[in-house]
C-alpha cells in the first residue's frame, strides 16, 4: 500500500495489487467488486491516515514504521506471541468515504497445525515525524532464545548495510520488528516491493524508489531463510504395515556459494527447524491432511487403511516462515484379514427351517474366500458350533423345532486370515397353521367408518409371525365377503361406509404354514348422520311482557334416524353472546316464560337424533312490552339526621319494567298522623326533607315511574330526627335569704328529643354584664357573697347533647340593707396639722366603706390595750398622747343604724423617737462677715471578733460602706469629736445586706429522645447560702412568645 505525495487535504492512497492476487472493495451501492492484480486502486483518505483494513478472524494487523514508511502487516495469531496492546488499525471503524479492505480468499492461507504468516504485506509510503514513534510503537512480543539470537544476527547485518549506504535511518526511529521477517512472503509470493510493482513505484516518485530499495534490503535475509527451507528433500517411507508406516526425511541443506563467506553462512543457518507432515489417500494432487508437526526427522503414521495408496510430503518451518512443500512420496499399505461382518438376517423361514443372508464386509485387499456361520443349536448356553463354512452369502438351516429361538454369529476369511465374529443375533422359527380367531369386536363406530379389533389366536406362540385378513360384507350389496385389511395389526378402521347401514365382518389368521378358517361373523351398523336444521321459529299469539309462544317445523333431512328431541335456546339482548337452554323435548312448539318486560330476545332451535346434533336454525327476534317498574328499596338516611332536616338517598328498582326509570316520588307521614304527603318528585336519587320537628319519628316511602306509569310503593323507612336544643326556660324565681345570699329556682323546659343534662345560670349587676355563675343539673342555686341593698339581674338556659337552648327572660333581684362593709385601706397622714408631734401623735385617714343601704353614723378606732376611740362620720383622725418610739396595732370599724360593721384589717404603726440633743457648735474662724462652725463625726464598724474598725472621720453626715457580703448583718456605732476631744459612742446599730440575684445561666443543650420529646440540660450555678436556686425553663415555637415549660428548685447548703 503506497501513497502519492500530494498536498492534503485530501490525499490519494494507492492500493497496489500484486500479480496473482486480488483486492475486494465495497462500492457505494453496497455491492462487492473484486479487482485482480496487477493493478493500482486509488482510494481517497480525508486526513492522510492509514485506511482501515479488514482483518479476517484469527489474524491481527500491525503498523511498523521504517525510515518514514509505514508497513501494515496482517499476521496470524500465534500462541507464543502475546501483544501488549491491540493495534489501532485492527480496531479502527470503516471510514464513511473509504470502503473496508476485504481480502480475497486466494490471499488467505490454509489453517494448519503450525500457523503460517499472511502471504502479503502492505506498505504505506508516508513521512512520519519523530513524535509518532512513541504513539504508534510496536507492542511487546515474547520471543524464545532461538528467535532472539536470529533477530540479533539479522539486526546486525541490517545495521552494517545501512551504515555503508547513502541515507541511514532516522535518529530515534525504532528497530525493525522481529515479526517482519516472520511475515515476509516466499519467493513465489509478491509483496508489492519487487518486479513490475517496484518499477511502477520508481516511475512515480524518486523518494518511493529509495524506500523500495531499502525495503528489499531488509527482506533479503528472510528470502535467504525461505530458500533454505524450500530445499527439503523427498521423504522416505519404511516399515510399511497394514495400518501403520514410518516416514523419515532429511533436514534442509544450504547450497554452496561461490563468493560467500563461511562465517556468514554459519551465522545465517538456524539452530533447529520444525516440520509438518501431511498425507493424502486420494491421489498425488488430492486433499492432504496434516498428521504431524514437530522438530523430529521422522514420524510414525498410524490408523491407516489396509491396501490403500498414500502420498506423503513434508514442509520445513522456521521463525514463522514456511518453506516449499517437498516432492510427494507414495506407498501402499499391506493387506490383512477382513473386517468383522454385520450379523446375519432372517430372509425367510418355516416352523422347521430358517434361511439366513448376510453382506460381505471390507476384504482389506484380499478377496474373501469363505464365511464361517456358527449357532448355539437352540440350547441358549452361549456355546457356539459351526453350522456352515463356504463362499455363499446365504444358508438354509433345516431340521429345527417350531417356535424356537436360535442364536447365530458370522465371520469372514481371506488369504490373510479370519476376521472377528459379528454380534450375536437371535432368530425364531415359525409355528403351525394358526387356529381360527375369535369373532372380531367393535372398538368404535362412526357415520362412515367402523373400527374393528380382534385377538391373537391363543394357541399361537408369541414368536410366530401371524398375519390377519379382515373380510367385510355390505347388506344388500350381493358381492359377499370382500377383504378389507391384510396385515399383522390387531385392529383396523374401515372407512367410506354408508350411514345407518348393516355390515358383516370376519377375520382369518395365517402364517408361513398356512391360513386358518374364518372367525364367526360380527354384524355392525354404522351410526346415522346428524339431522338437518329445523325451520326458523315463528310467533304464535300475542307477545306478553313475561312470555311468548313459538313454533317450528321438523328438518327436511333426519340423517337416517328419527329426531328424538328438539332443543330451544334463548339469548337476552341482540348480541347473541350468551345462550340459555329453555326447552328440550319432542314437541315442535314451546312457551318461553319468565322473561323481562321491555327486553329484546333471540331464540333458535336445533334437533338431536341418534346421529348427533343438527345445525342451528335461523334466529327469531322478539321484543317484550314494558310494564311499570317494580318496588324500590326503602330510602336510606345519608349521614346523621339533623333536628329539623334529613337527607335521603335511594337506588333504582331492581326491575325497571323494560323501560328506563324517569321519575321518583317520596312521601312522608308525621308522628301524630298516618296521612302521607309528597315531599319530593324528580329524577334524582336523593333529596333533602326539611320542616321536621326535632326528636320525632317519621315514616318515608318511595315509588318509581317509567313510560308505563308508577310502580308500587317501597316498604316504609322510619327515621327519627336528631335531637334539638331545649326550649326557652321560664323566668327563674329569686328568694333573698339574707342581705348577701339569694336562692334562684327554675323549671325544666321541653327537651326536644334529648334529656336536659345541664342548666346555666348567669348573674350580674346589669343586664349587659351578666356572667356565668352556675352550671349543673340542679334546678336551684344559692348565690352568696352579694352586696346588701344592691340590684342584680339573673337568667337561665337549658343544655342537652344537641346544643344550648335560648336564655330565659332576665329577672331583677334587690338585696336588703345591712351593716357597713369593712374598711379596706388605712393610711398614715403625711401632712401634719399644727402642733402635731410625731413622737406622741399618729395621723390616720381611710377610705369610707360601703354603707349597704344605711348611712354611716360613726367610726370606732381600736388601739389594742388603750381605750377605743369613737369619732363621727369622718374619714381621718389624729390620735394624741401616745408613747414615743412605740408600735401600735390599729383597726377601724364603721357603724350605721343597723349595727357595727366588721373591723378592717390590722395596721401596724409606730411613733417616732424623741429628737436628739443638739450637738455643740464651735466657732473655729470668724470675720466681720462670716463664721466658720466645726462639727465632726467618727463612724466605726464591728468585725467578726467583736472589735470596731474605723470607717470614716469627717464633717459629712452620710457615708457609703462598700465591699460587703450579701445577706450579712453588720454592726455600727458613731461618735462626735472636736478640738476638745471625742464624745461618747452611740449605741450599737445592726443593719443587714439583702440577697443578690443569681448569675445568668449558660445556654442549655438539647438532645432528641424521640419524635415527641427531647432532653434539655444546663450547668448548675454555685450554691447560695440558705437561699434556694429556682430554674425556669422556657420554650418558643416558631415566632411565638416564650412559654414556661418547667420550674425546678435547687437548695444551697446553709
Amino acid at each position: 500500500l503506497s501513497s502519492d505525495k500530494t498536498p492534503p487535504p485530501p490525499q490519494v492512497i494507492l492500493v497496489q495489487v500484486n500479480p496473482g492476487e486480488s483486492f475486494t472493495i465495497r462500492r457505494e451501492d453496497g455491492q462487492f467488486q473484486c479487482i485482480p492484480g496487477p493493478a493500482q486502486v486509488p482510494m481517497m483518505s480525508p486526513n492522510g491516515s492509514v485506511p482501515p483494513i479488514y482483518v479476517p478472524p484469527g489474524y491481527v494487523s500491525q503498523i511498523i514504521e521504517e525510515n518514514g514508511v509505514r508497513r501494515v502487516l496482517v499476521l496470524p495469531q500465534q500462541p507464543e506471541f502475546h501483544p501488549g496492546a491491540p493495534s489501532p488499525l485492527h480496531h479502527a471503524p470503516p471510514h464513511a468515504h473509504l470502503p473496508a479492505f476485504i481480502p480475497h480468499p486466494a490471499m488467505m492461507p490454509p489453517l494448519r497445525t503450525c500457523t503460517r504468516a499472511w502471504p502479503a504485506a502492505f506498505t504505506l509510503s508516508n513521512p512520519v515525524s519523530t513524535e509518532s514513534h512513541t504513539q504508534h510503537g510496536r507492542p511487546f512480543v515474547h520471543r524464545d532464545d532461538r528467535t532472539s539470537k536470529t533477530y540479533e544476527r539479522l539486526q546486525k547485518k541490517l545495521k552494517d548495510r545501512q551504515g555503508g549506504g547513502g541515507g541511514g535511518p532516522v535518529k530515534d526511529s525504532p528497530p525493525p520488528s522481529p515479526q517482519k521477517s516472520c511475515a515476509s512472503p516466499s519467493a513465489d509470493v509478491h509483496n508489492g516491493l519487487s518486479g513490475k510493482a517496484a518499477d511502477t513505484e520508481q516511475a512515480q516518485s524518486s523518494q518511493a524508489v529509495a524506500g523500495v530499495e531499502r525495503q528489499m534490503e531488509l527482506d533479503e535475509e528472510a528470502k535467504a531463510l525461505l530458500a533454505l527451507l524450500s530445499t527439503i528433500s523427498k521423504p522416505e517411507v519404511s516399515d510399511i504395515q497394514a495400518r501403520a508406516a514410518v516416514v523419515s526425511w532429511s533436514a534442509p541443506t544450504k547450497p554452496e556459494k561461490e563468493n560467500g563467506s563461511v562465517e556468514e553462512e554459519q551465522q545465517s543457518v538456524p539452530e533447529a527447524f520444525s516440520y509438518e507432515v501431511s498425507i493424502s489417500f486420494s491421489g498425488k494432487d488430492g486433499k492432504y491432511t496434516s498428521v504431524y508437526c514437530g522438530e523430529e526427522l521422522s514420524a510414525h503414521l498410524e490408523d491407516l487403511r489396509p491396501a490403500t495408496d498414500y502420498h506423503v510430503r513434508v514442509q520445513a518451518i522456521c521463525n514463522c516462515l514456511h518453506g516449499s512443500l517437498s516432492e510427494a512420496a507414495s506407498f501402499t499399505t499391506l493387506t490383512c484379514e477382513p473386517d468383522a461382518p454385520n450379523p446375519p438376517r432372517k430372509a425367510s423361514g418355516t416352523k422347521n427351517t430358517l434361511v439366513l443372508q448376510w453382506k460381505p464386509p471390507c476384504d482389506n485387499g484380499s478377496k474373501i474366500q469363505n464365511y464361517v456361520l456358527q449357532w448355539d443349536e437352540g440350547k441358549g448356553t452361549g456355546t457356539f458350533e459351526q453350522c456352515y463354512y463356504g463362499p455363499q452369502k446365504q444358508y438354509r438351516v433345516i431340521k429345527l423345532s417350531p417356535a424356537s429361538r436360535y442364536s447365530f454369529r458370522l465371520a469372514a476369511k481371506n488369504d490373510m486370515g479370519a476376521s472377528e465374529f459379528s454380534e450375536v443375533v437371535d432368530l425364531f422359527t415359525s409355528c403351525s397353521v394358526p387356529q381360527p380367531p375369535f369373532p372380531p369386536e367393535l372398538e368404535k363406530a362412526g357415520v362412515t367408518w367402523l373400527c374393528v379389533k380382534w385377538q391373537r389366536p391363543q394357541s399361537s406362540p408369541k414368536e410366530d409371525d401371524i398375519y390377519y385378513i379382515l373380510e367385510m360384507e355390505e347388506e344388500g350389496s350381493g358381492y359377499g365377503f370382500q377383504p378389507s385389511y391384510d396385515g399383522e395389526e390387531l385392529s383396523c378402521t374401515v372407512r367410506n361406509l354408508h350411514r345407518s347401514t348393516k355390515y358383516k365382518f370376519r377375520v382369518a389368521a395365517y402364517n408361513s404354514e398356512g391360513k386358518s378358517n374364518p372367525s364367526p361373523v360380527l354384524e355392525l351398523i354404522t351410526k346415522p348422520d346428524s339431522p338437518g336444521f329445523p325451520s326458523r321459529p315463528s310467533i304464535r299469539g300475542r307477545v306478553l311482557p313475561n312470555s311468548f309462544k313459538m313454533a317450528w317445523e321438523p328438518p327436511k333431512d333426519n340423517g337416517g334416524a328419527e329426531v328424538t328431541k328438539y332443543v330451544v335456546e334463548l339469548s337476552e339482548g341482540l348480541s347473541g353472546v350468551s345462550w340459555e337452554l329453555v326447552y328440550s323435548g319432542p314437541a315442535t312448539e314451546h312457551v318461553c316464560e319468565g322473561l323481562k318486560p321491555g327486553c329484546s330476545y333471540q331464540s333458535r332451535v336445533y334437533c338431536m337424533s341418534e346421529g348427533g346434533q343438527s345445525p342451528l336454525s335461523e334466529t327469531l327476534q322478539v321484543q317484550t312490552p314494558a310494564v311499570p317498574p317494580g318496588p324500590c328499596q326503602p330510602p336510606r338516611l345519608v349521614g346523621k339526621p339533623k333536628a329539623r332536616e334529613v337527607q335521603l338517598r335511594w337506588g333504582p328498582p331492581q326491575v325497571d319494567g323494560g323501560s328506563p326509570v324517569s321519575c321518583y316520588s317520596v312521601e312522608v307521614s308525621g308522628p301524630a298522623s298516618e296521612e302521607s304527603r309528597e315531599v319530593y318528585q324528580g329524577s334524582e336519587l336523593d333529596c333533602s326533607v326539611s320542616g321536621l320537628l326535632p326528636g320525632k319519628t317519621y315514616s318515608f316511602r318511595l315509588k318509581a315511574a317509567n313510560k308505563a306509569g308508577f310502580g308500587p310503593f317501597s316498604e316504609r323507612c322510619e327515621i327519627t330526627t336528631g335531637p334539638g336544643a331545649p326550649e326557652q326556660c321560664k323566668a327563674p324565681l329569686t328568694t333573698c335569704k339574707s342581705p348577701s345570699c339569694v336562692v334562684v329556682c327554675w323549671e325544666t323546659p321541653a327537651s326536644n328529643g334529648a334529656p336536659v343534662t345541664e342548666f346555666r345560670l348567669e348573674w350580674g349587676a346589669a343586664e349587659g354584664t351578666m356572667q356565668l355563675c352556675y352550671s349543673g343539673p340542679a334546678l336551684s342555686h344559692e348565690m352568696k357573697g352579694l352586696l346588701p341593698a344592691t340590684s342584680y339581674f339573673c337568667r337561665v338556659q337549658a343544655v342537652n347533647v344537641a346544643g344550648v337552648g335560648p336564655f330565659s327572660e332576665a329577672v331583677l333581684c334587690q338585696t336588703p340593707c345591712s351593716v357597713p362593709a369593712a374598711i379596706t385601706n388605712i393610711y398614715q397622714q403625711q401632712q401634719h396639722p399644727p402642733f402635731y408631734s410625731p413622737s406622741t401623735c399618729l395621723g390616720l385617714s381611710w377610705d369610707p366603706p360601703c354603707h349597704h343601704g344605711s348611712p354611716i353614723t360613726s367610726y370606732l378606732i381600736d388601739l389594742g390595750e388603750r381605750q377605743p376611740v369613737v369619732i363621727g362620720p369622718v374619714s381621718k383622725h389624729v390620735i394624741q398622747n401616745l408613747q414615743p418610739d412605740t408600735s401600735y396595732r390599729i383597726r377601724i370599724q364603721a357603724l350605721n343604724s343597723l349595727g357595727a360593721g366588721p373591723f378592717s384589717h390590722m395596721v401596724k404603726m409606730k411613733t417616732k423617737p424623741l429628737p436628739p440633743q443638739p450637738p455643740r457648735l464651735e466657732c473655729t474662724a470668724f470675720s466681720h462677715q462670716t463664721l466658720r462652725l466645726n462639727l465632726q463625726f467618727h463612724l466605726q464598724m464591728g468585725d467578726r471578733s467583736g472589735r470596731f474598725v474605723s470607717l470614716y472621720k469627717g464633717p459629712c453626715h452620710t457615708h457609703k460602706v462598700q465591699r460587703l457580703n450579701e445577706s450579712t448583718s453588720y454592726t455600727f456605732r458613731i461618735q462626735a469629736f472636736n478640738e476638745a476631744g471625742e464624745g461618747p459612742f452611740s449605741t450599737v446599730y445592726t443593719f443587714s445586706t439583702p440577697r443578690s440575684p443569681p448569675a445568668p445561666v449558660k445556654a442549655p443543650k438539647v438532645e432528641r429522645v424521640d419524635d415527641s420529646s427531647c432532653e434539655v440540660t444546663w450547668e448548675a450555678l454555685p450554691p447560695m447560702k440558705g437561699d434556694p436556686i429556682i430554674y425556669t425553663l422556657q420554650c418558643m415555637m416558631g415566632n411565638s412568645d416564650y412559654k414556661q415549660v418547667s420550674r425546678r428548685f435547687l437548695f444551697a447548703p446553709s
